[in-house]
């Protein structure tokens, strides 16, 4: 990330006449009170086209203020006066999902329909959101003592706040945040200065689907916004996805200052194939999620553990398919776009680099791709890698040990499922995992004994539905709670216990004894 101050803007500003992504506080754009920049770019050219501010403690805290003050009113607000907005918000956001895949396809550098698939899934929790009124729904005891009713209540936190990843800057956010509205949260988003549009865009459509001011704020910034999040004392709640160190920073910080955290980390994610497993069906799979978003994804595949006595069928059949794809502008059609920015282009090669170097097998090489882009310069200057597949590759490789988040495919021979369920119950990890075998006792076995939080069976990218929850274990996780689905209500209400009791027009006397139900 190349930062600058306001008044040295004008070289980052040519390529589309300077415009600056701003924060929205409070209904509106809100140019902030510093005077730090990022650039913001186009991976299919590796050209700046805008700039982002990024907050200062000033910034965080007129923010969190706009989410304060909003809190009360919209807390009292009544369900059906909420789930209107939501629904609204629901409606707007289908109409236009289109213009927003394209603004995520501009700056994160997907292709569009991945893009769309990505607006389309963060609408499912949108759509649980609406409906959050039988979510919301407490418990009541009659007469749990004589003339005593028992009841559970859910209510909202306050200010919540969501810091979210550059490779889904749409439904990463939108896997908390319809929720916490819904519930009568206020919120503050900082989403990643890398692609920050997105977030504007959709803060634009919940003042348009009626959500009143300071209910949703996008606070744009760098570690001095995370920092001024996890500290402020406003802020009752943190929800965040990123990597393993940066998510246990969140939350040892967060708890420390007494917040309630869900920091989702990072992954390793295995795809186990047995010999009796349909082949054809598990090389699609293994292209798809190893490569689709450029392997931008926590729950791509990135470590394929083949069984030997079909290893070598899996691999010719997965080449065969990686020669069709077709790598470059994601606005053209192809299959997948290059990665988010130049310095984590160099990192992924890096990787490869020393993938080559410490032994393992380089079937195809990414580092020679040539993109379908729109002119030379664009080829030249984008941040393309293609489709890497290693074999051969051992466990004390970075390449197996390191989440590479990039499009790199590592091949990890096993005898069979005994050392494949080893490898991936010891990894650090346990985001998802997915098995593909036509052996129905094998996959229940698998489901059983893997320590991983979300499992596909014949299913490469396990992603559940809004209403199942997201989220890992192990170093995937800390905190917790998961994401959307009924713990995602959890996370974003706690619960009060009346006791009450309506007394008889006679007095009921002096007892000092301890209440006995009777």
């Amino acid at each position: 990330m190349t930062t600058t101050t306001a008044s040295s803007t004008a070289a980052a500003g040519q390529a589309d006449g300077g415009a600056v992504v701003q924060h929205w506080i409070s209904g509106a754009q809100a140019a902030g009170s510093g005077e730090r920049r990022a650039d913001v770019y186009d991976p299919a050219t590796g050209q700046v086209t805008k700039q982002v501010v990024l907050a200062s403690e000033q910034d965080v805290n007129d923010a969190v203020a706009a989410a304060k003050a909003a809190f009360p009113a919209w807390r009292d607000t009544s369900l059906a006066r909420r789930t209107t907005v939501l629904f609204k918000f629901r409606q707007l956001l289908d109409e236009r999902k289109g213009e927003l895949a394209e603004i995520i396809t501009a700056e994160h550098g997907k292709v569009v329909s991945d893009a769309l698939g990505e607006v389309s899934r963060g609408q499912e929790v949108v759509e649980l959101a609406c409906g959050i009124n039988t979510l919301l729904k407490g418990g009541f005891s009659e007469n749990a003592s004589t003339k005593i009713d028992v009841y559970s209540i859910r209510q909202p936190l306050g200010v919540v706040s969501i810091i979210s990843p550059f490779n889904f800057p749409a439904m990463v956010p939108m896997w908390f945040f319809p929720i916490a509205i819904a519930a009568g949260n206020t919120v503050v988003l900082k989403p990643s200065e890398k692609d920050p549009s997105a977030a504007n865009f959709i803060a634009q459509l919940w003042k348009d689907a009626g959500l009143p001011d300071g209910v949703f704020n996008v606070l744009h910034g760098d570690k001095v916004a995370v920092d001024g999040l996890l500290t402020h004392p406003d802020v009752a709640s943190v929800s965040f996805v990123g990597s393993t160190p940066i998510a246990q920073y969140v939350y040892e910080t967060g708890t420390s200052h007494g917040k309630r955290v869900q920091a989702l980390g990072g992954a390793k994610n295995h795809m186990l194939v047995l010999p009796d497993a349909d082949l054809d069906l598990a090389a699609d799979a293994a292209v798809n999620a190893g490569f689709g978003s450029a392997g931008e994804r926590c729950m791509a595949v990135s470590a394929l553990l083949a069984t030997d006595s079909i290893a070598d069928e899996l691999i010719a059949k997965i080449k065969e398919r990686v020669a069709t794809l077709r790598t470059g502008d994601g606005r053209r059609g192809c299959d997948m776009g290059p990665l988010v920015t130049g310095p984590h282009r160099d990192k992924v090669t890096g990787y490869v680099d020393a993938g080559v170097s410490e032994g393992a097998e380089l079937v195809i090489d990414g580092r020679e791709v040539v993109p379908d882009a729109q002119d030379e310069q664009a080829v030249a200057e984008g941040f393309w890698l293609g489709p890497t597949l290693f074999d051969k590759v051992s466990t004390d490789m970075s390449i197996y040990t390191d989440e590479i988040f990039g499009p790199v495919l590592s091949v990890v021979r096993v005898a069979g499922y005994d050392e494949g369920m080893e490898l991936i119950n010891s990894n650090r990890y346990g985001n998802g995992v997915a098995i593909f075998t036509n052996d129905g006792g094998a996959a229940r076995k698998f489901r059983n004994e893997v320590q991983v939080g979300m499992i596909g069976i014949n299913v490469p990218v396990p992603v559940p539905v809004a209403y199942y929850s997201f989220g890992g274990w192990k170093a995937s996780l800390f905190g917790d709670t998961h994401a959307h689905g009924a713990e995602g209500v959890h996370f974003f209400t706690r619960g009060k216990v009346v006791t009450e009791r309506w007394l008889d027009p006679s007095h009921g006397g002096l007892n000092l004894g301890f209440p006995q139900n009777a």
